[in-house]
Order: structure tokens, then C-alpha cells, then sequence
């Protein structure tokens, strides 16, 4: 499964990447902890997206609190969430870095491209939670990480 966290744009170029790289995947922008069922790994694209929000007739805090359902059923399922941080600067600081927070938090893995970890927020995340990180330089070099991880 693969869904938004903050509702950008850039889930729809993780559902492309996932496509070239023949992985089959179902993306929903909104899942719900009930489109969980019978799934075995949830792809979560953080970034927000106050444009996307209201495409989705939403508010932040409606958003952040289906996130954070999304997260708790996931991990009391022991269902694996990869994080996919492809936004770049774009996506990073202000209200990105709460989606961000929790899901690179609740990650088992996360592929990072470069610019979005200059500052290196989510290395320090991934070196105090002990959570497996790849950084790649941009975001068609994204895929092949993520094929990695299902072969």
C-alpha cells in the first residue's frame, strides 16, 4: 500500500517509481487503518501540502490524526512501514517535519533523497532509532532502493 502523510504531491511519483519497477501496489492518498487488511507493507510519503489538503476537503489536524491512526494499527499489526522522503527542501521544515517526525519514527526502513537530509534530520533519526536509512541524489534514483527491499 502506498499513501500520502500531509497529502503532497509526491506520492503520486512514488506510485510512478513503484510502477517502473514492476511492484504491484495499491495507492491510496487517504487510507484509512481499514484499508490495512491483507496488506503487507505500507509505503508512507511524507510531506505537506496545505494546496493538497484542500484538494482533499481536509484540515492539518484532520490529516495528522488519520496519519497517526494509519501509524498505530500498522505497527499493533506488525505490518512494516518503508518511509519515502522525496520532496526534497520543498518538503522539509515547518508542518513537514511533524508528518515527518512520526512517520520516519515508525519506519523499519527509509529512502531519503538527498536534499531533504541536508541538514541531516533524518540521519539523526535514523541513528537514534536504529532504523536503516538510504539516501539517494534524486528522485529517479528512488526506485531501485525500494524494488530492493521486495526482492
Amino acid at each position: 500500500l502506498i499513501t500520502s502523510a500531509g497529502q503532497s504531491a509526491d506520492v503520486k511519483l512514488v506510485k510512478m517509481l513503484a510502477a517502473r519497477q514492476k511492484l504491484e501496489a495499491n495507492t491510496i492518498l487517504m487510507a484509512a487503518p481499514s484499508d490495512l487488511d491483507g496488506v503487507g507493507t505500507v509505503i508512507i510519503v511524507p510531506g505537506f501540502s496545505s494546496k493538497g489538503l484542500g484538494a482533499a476537503g481536509i484540515s492539518q489536524e484532520e490529516e495528522m490524526s488519520r496519519v497517526k491512526k494509519l501509524v498505530a494499527l500498522a505497527n499493533e499489526k506488525k505490518i512494516p512501514i518503508i518511509m519515502m522522503h522525496i520532496g526534497g527542501n520543498a518538503r522539509r521544515q515547518g508542518q513537514s517535519d511533524a508528518f515527518n517526525t512520526l512517520i520516519a519514527e515508525n519506519s523499519k526502513h527509509m529512502i531519503v533523497v538527498a536534499q531533504g537530509n541536508e541538514d541531516d534530520f533524518f540521519t539523526k533519526i535514523s541513528k537514534a532509532k536504529n532504523i536503516s536509512m538510504e539516501i539517494v541524489d534524486k528522485i529517479s534514483l528512488a526506485g531501485t532502493p525500494m524494488a530492493n527491499l521486495f526482492k
